[in-house]
């Protein structure tokens, strides 16, 4: 493939992505958030097997590399989740937090 498809293909992922987004209801984000961290952890668990079967230095490195994004994506997914989970709680109402002083 040419430099210039690539770089097309990448463009129209990205506007394909922002549509799909942009279209899910508020109460679906958090179902799909679990299910993004679910796959991210099989991402990790494939990362870690390119790792572990690394025999030159540019595998080696492009497997640390690659498992230190996947870490990151798994934690900072969970990090999104519990924050929007955050949202869903029920907050005391102001005339439950004064009765209680």
């Amino acid at each position: 493939m040419t430099l210039i498809a690539v770089i097309a293909i990448f463009v129209l992922a990205v506007f394909v992505g922002l549509e799909v987004i942009a279209k899910v209801p508020q109460t679906l984000h958090t179902p799909l958030m679990s299910a993004t961290n679910a796959i991210h952890g099989v991402i990790l668990v494939g990362s870690m097997i390119v790792l572990g079967a690394a025999r030159d230095t540019p595998t080696l490195v492009l497997g640390t590399v690659a498992t230190v994004f996947a870490v990151l994506n798994v934690v900072g997914g969970f990090v999104v989740t519990d924050r929007m989970l955050e949202m869903f709680k029920r907050r005391p109402k102001p005339s439950e937090r004064e009765g209680k002083s």
